[in-house]
């Protein structure tokens, strides 16, 4: 699996974005949030019951995500059909304010090194800064969801640019080794 340190790899990919008739789809590439901070979080498959409860709670952090110039990316290897009738049929997943990302061809999937055994994404998450490096990654067990606030508290350390201790959240201080070093 790619980790801290990769690039994030190049794609092209096709998104349901909407329930807009005329507006559904549109095609995502590594170039579309160049400049930006990205996070990308894969699940197993559309129409299952974790996947959505994450789903749901990153669209709900949209907006903290977009006030520190981070866009939100999900994807599976589901088509853009099935994702956009699963938003259409699953209430949480109608206003959803970011791409659904179809890796129908497992190119993705396969570049980041999360196809499990089970030829199934596996439930994975990368922070990726401006200069497409990933700087976080994660993958849990497909039973286990995912956590978009510990998420969102990670970006903010990272964006610091400084050391952040153990549960450190935005608007602690930070580490200043001089400081410590020299026992202040």
């Amino acid at each position: 699996m790619l980790t801290v340190g990769d690039k994030f790899p190049e794609f092209e990919l096709t998104a349901c974005v909407s329930l807009e008739q005329g507006k559904e789809f549109d095609t995502i590439t590594h170039k579309s949030y160049e400049g930006s901070w990205k996070v990308y979080f894969a699940w197993p498959m559309d129409f299952t019951f974790v996947c959505p409860t994450e789903i749901a709670a990153f669209g709900k952090l949209q907006d903290e995500f977009a006030d520190r110039d981070a866009q939100i990316l999900g994807f599976s290897l589901d088509t853009q059909f099935v994702h956009h009738a699963w938003r259409r049929d699953h209430e949480d997943l109608r206003d959803l304010p970011f791409p659904m990302m179809s890796d129908v061809q497992r190119e993705l999937c396969s570049d980041l090194g999360i196809l499990g055994s089970d030829g199934l994404p596996m439930r994975a998450v990368f922070i990726v800064d401006p200069n497409n490096e990933i700087q976080f990654s994660m993958v849990t067990a497909g039973s286990v969801g995912r956590n978009p606030k510990e998420v969102l508290r990670v970006l903010d350390a990272l964006q610091t640019d400084e050391l952040c201790p153990c549960n450190w959240s935005k608007g602690d201080e930070t580490l200043d080794p001089v400081k410590l070093l020299s026992g202040e």
